[in-house]
């Protein structure tokens, strides 16, 4: 049985830097840059541009991380688009994202699955659990796993939705995992998932279960709709949502480092997803892990929920950081609630 490992990284984020300044300047939002960098860690995050979505901002990360892998688009035998903010309601951005990498161009189109996995900021592990599982039973030799976000089209740019706009941004991150016969790759992972956390962070936009799902105006004939604020901005309960993150984190990195009969001081550099510096903080704090194993993006970017985790990885091994050989350890938490973390090899 072959291993599964990470052959290439990339990544991309817009140009466009918000500070936490330009919320309140730009927005209007009654905040200050103290009290979201003591709350969050966050100094600015990044925007797109109207009239792009999230396989626009995955094509950059996506092709650069084929080419670090050193195959062609045409190589991939599968797409995982791990994303909360997809480009429509459907069909999936993964294949949206097939059509604009030129995988269906010329006189010998490929037409791989292509998947999109909705587990908001635990996206990436479940997709690179999926990845290496595909991998390994040898049904594919090159899987493509993109995490993809552009938050910034459906924020609520008011004081009234400052704790959350705070937090994000947009930006993607994608790994090429393939297949090889060296001992290396990923090891081991943990999934999970609690839906008794759903009502503490949800986006209700669209609530199929009311007939129809967005209300008329009015009675409007021509079938115009209308979204009340609850249900058309993401909601968040902060303090349980802090508490199982720390909770989840914690259980799933030491679960993941028993199985393998790993401690702490065996992994190289861990790469937690980047929801709030206080929440990683405290997990290290909480399992005694030195700062300078610690990977962080999350003053520049915000939180980019499926796309944190191939970012950190992504600038890690391009800044000379993450070097072949080492033991990386990463661990998400998110919205549902969901969390898992995985073991690699690089």
């Amino acid at each position: 049985m072959p291993n599964a490992y990470i052959s290439g990284t990339g990544g991309y984020v817009p140009p466009r830097v918000v500070t936490n300044d330009d919320l309140r300047e730009q927005y209007g939002i009654d905040t200050t840059h103290e009290w979201i960098l003591q709350r969050t860690g966050i100094e600015e995050r990044r925007y797109a541009e109207p009239g792009t979505g999230s396989s626009d901002l995955a094509v950059p990360a996506c092709q650069e991380a084929i080419k670090n892998a050193g195959i062609t688009p045409k190589d991939i035998d599968m797409i995982l688009f791990c994303t909360l903010s997809p480009d429509i309601h459907f069909p999936g951005s993964g294949c949206f994202l097939q059509r604009k990498l030129g995988m269906l161009d010329g006189d010998d189109p490929k037409f791989v699955p292509a998947m999109d996995i909705r587990n908001q900021c635990s996206g990436f592990v479940y997709g690179l659990a999926t990845a290496a599982s595909m991998v390994r039973a040898g049904g594919y030799k090159h899987v493509l796993l993109v995490g993809a976000e552009t938050h910034s089209a459906a924020l609520d740019f008011s004081t009234r939705g400052r704790t959350v706009t705070s937090l994000f941004g947009d930006g993607a991150g994608a790994v090429v995992v393939s297949a090889t016969d060296e001992d290396r790759g990923v090891r081991n992972w943990t999934l999970g998932a609690d839906g008794r956390g759903i009502e503490a962070l949800y986006l209700r936009v669209f609530d199929i279960t009311r007939r129809p799902y967005l209300k008329m105006i009015n009675d409007d004939k021509m079938g115009n709709g209308i979204v009340e604020p609850p249900d058309l901005w993401p909601q968040m309960e902060g303090k349980p949502v802090f508490k199982n993150a720390v909770e989840r984190m914690c259980m799933s990195l030491m679960q993941v480092l028993w199985e393998k009969q790993l401690s702490a001081k065996d992994i190289d550099l861990f790469a937690f997803h980047q929801a709030n510096m206080r929440i990683n903080q405290y997990v290290a704090q909480q399992l005694g892990l030195p700062e300078e194993k610690l990977l962080h993006n999350i003053q520049k970017y915000g939180n980019t929920t499926a796309a944190t985790i191939p970012l950190l990885l992504w600038e890690a091994e391009k800044d000379g950081r993450l070097k072949r050989g080492m033991k990386v350890a990463m661990v998400a938490f998110g919205a549902g609630f969901t969390w898992g973390a995985a073991i690699c090899d690089w």
